[in-house]
């Protein structure tokens, strides 16, 4: 029924006694790897171990239930329970987005509505630096621009993992989704005859470039590096010193700028960060247009530029436009209970691959 698996349960095993010998930890970046590696193939291995161990006790409460009808109830139990494994065995199985368990920077950009899309940016941003907080992740602001009556003309954050994340649980496998234009409705707080109004903001989630990344070497003379000084909302001085920096990576022509760290070092650490993840972003975007058959979900696929939620404050509600979700706790998910909305768009992906997959078996 799984066939391959006990070749993934042998890879485990192998996996186990590599990292049991010193000389692999002193190697960082590889002690990493095979961790992550581990972790992902660890659910598997429970699961399939437990799926085997219920057919197994199953088949022999079946055989006892031939003397004693009492038996017929638990091996029903055991098949009730088989078959859940089963199907998170299948999940487990499933072709995995390989940035799945890297960690993850966001950028949130205020768009349509000027000053009132600004402020919705700077409530996006609490949003997501309380979901993150719930799911026990560690978040740092990289760099930030903010806006005049509040809130952010543009702001970017990192989001890490503390530890190693369980498949599916890292920031990027949850955050990925919230990628595109997300649209409110409600009054600003510069209407003064109390109209709603409509405005938009940007978000783009980006996976973390790590230190075995071929994105994350980047050569130093592909940089252009200029040094300019920071300033704030109406032009004020955030400081005295040419502290803010703009890198130009000069074969791809992206631009990063950083200025919200006094320390000019600082700024450039955190414009790098930006810079390896865009750079790998870039990568990764290029080869999925060259593997056409490669497969792509349904959720995943939506242009950035598409309009993917809405939050309406006169009903309290929030509606996915590409799953269908809609509740009426709009208060809640922008206090971070982000977890509901964000559940809908995992499972619509995972049923996307299901149907890929059953597709796949059937033309064979």
């Amino acid at each position: 029924m799984f066939e391959g698996v006990e070749a993934l349960v042998s890879e485990h095993a192998e996996l186990e006694q590599r990292l049991a010998d010193p000389s692999v930890h002193s190697d960082p970046a590889l002690a990493k790897r095979l961790n992550r590696r581990y972790a992902e193939l660890s659910a598997i291995v429970e699961a399939y171990a437990g799926w085997r161990q219920a057919g197994d006790d199953r088949a022999a409460a079946l055989e006892l239930a031939a003397d004693d009808s009492a038996f017929a109830a638990e091996a029903a139990e055991l098949a009730t329970r088989q078959d859940g494994l089963a199907e998170r065995l299948r999940m487990l199985l499933l072709p995995r987005d390989p940035n799945d368990d890297r960690d993850a920077i966001m950028e949130i950009k205020a768009g349509e509505g000027g000053a009132e899309s600004a402020l919705f940016a700077g409530d996006l941003l609490r949003m997501y630096l309380r979901f993150a907080e719930r799911a026990g992740w560690s978040t740092q602001v990289l760099d930030a621009e903010e806006s005049d009556l509040g809130g952010y003309k543009d702001v970017s954050v990192a989001v890490k993992a503390r530890g190693s994340a369980e498949p599916g649980t890292a920031p990027f496998a949850r955050l990925k989704y919230e990628g595109g234009v997300h649209r409110v409705q409600r009054v600003p707080v510069t209407e003064s005859q109390g109209r709603i109004h409509t405005s938009a903001a940007g978000v783009l989630v980006l996976p973390e470039a790590i230190e075995d990344d071929a994105e994350g070497v980047i050569d130093p003379n592909d940089l252009r590096i200029d040094v300019f000084r920071s300033s704030g909302p109406g032009g004020q001085s955030v400081n005295t010193t040419d502290s803010a920096v703009r890198i130009t990576h000069l074969p791809t022509g992206i631009v990063v700028s950083c200025q919200n760290e006094k320390s000019q070092l600082q700024n450039k650490e955190q414009a790098m960060r930006i810079l390896r993840a865009r750079l790998l972003a870039a990568a990764q975007e290029e080869a999925e247009r060259e593997a056409s058959d490669a497969r792509r979900s349904q959720v995943r696929t939506v242009d950035r530029s598409e309009r993917v939620r809405t939050y309406n404050y006169p009903e309290n509600r929030i509606s996915d436009h590409r799953t269908g979700y809609k509740a009426y706790n709009l208060d809640a998910v922008l206090d971070g209970d982000l977890g509901p909305v964000v559940q809908s768009l995992v499972d619509a992906d995972a049923e996307a691959a299901l149907a890929a997959t059953a597709e796949g078996g059937d033309g064979a």
